[in-house]
């Protein structure tokens, strides 16, 4: 149901956090490399689609100039969220913050932390659980667990 897909391998151990967290919440995906500059005609193809294989959200990860989710987004009429990653071309990784932050009206992409792919992989599936009980239901398993976690560390923090 969500597309995961970079600009490059190297991006790939970002990205896997998007896909394990929809694995966890029960949500199927796919990955692949889509490189908005050197295979626009796969970005084009890739986006135009992604509606007709199934897809709902595509996550879109990039580094440096970043034009991936945007151009992504500008193409389908999906739920588009860009994960902007530190890669060894980015400046500080505030070069692909902007990149997909900074979209025109009318071309939204939600825009992650730097390096957030595992938000990504959770919004992602609260947009398909607004619409999808069993999903809707590992998500709020998942919240409870988050409150458990802070739970016990406050317990730790007040014994020690």
């Amino acid at each position: 149901m969500v597309g995961i897909i970079m600009g490059s391998l190297s991006d790939r151990k970002v990205m896997q956090e998007a896909a394990d967290i929809l694995t966890t919440l029960g949500v199927s995906w796919e990955m692949d490399i889509v490189s908005a500059h050197r295979t626009p005609e796969k970005m084009v193809e890739y986006a135009k689609t992604a509606r007709d294989r199934g897809l709902r959200v595509i996550v879109a990860g990039a580094g440096g100039a970043a034009h991936l989710p945007g151009m992504v987004a500008s193409l389908t009429t999906l739920p588009v969220i860009g994960v902007p990653v530190k890669s060894s071309n980015s400046i500080d990784g505030w070069d692909s913050v902007l990149s997909i932050l900074q979209m025109p009206a009318g071309v939204p992409v939600a825009t992650m932390a730097l390096d957030g792919a595992r938000n990504a992989g959770i919004l992602a599936a609260q947009i398909i659980g607004s619409a999808d009980e069993q999903v809707a239901q590992k998500l709020a398993q998942f919240k409870e667990e988050l409150k458990e976690k802070v739970a016990d560390m406050s317990r730790q923090l007040t014994s020690s």
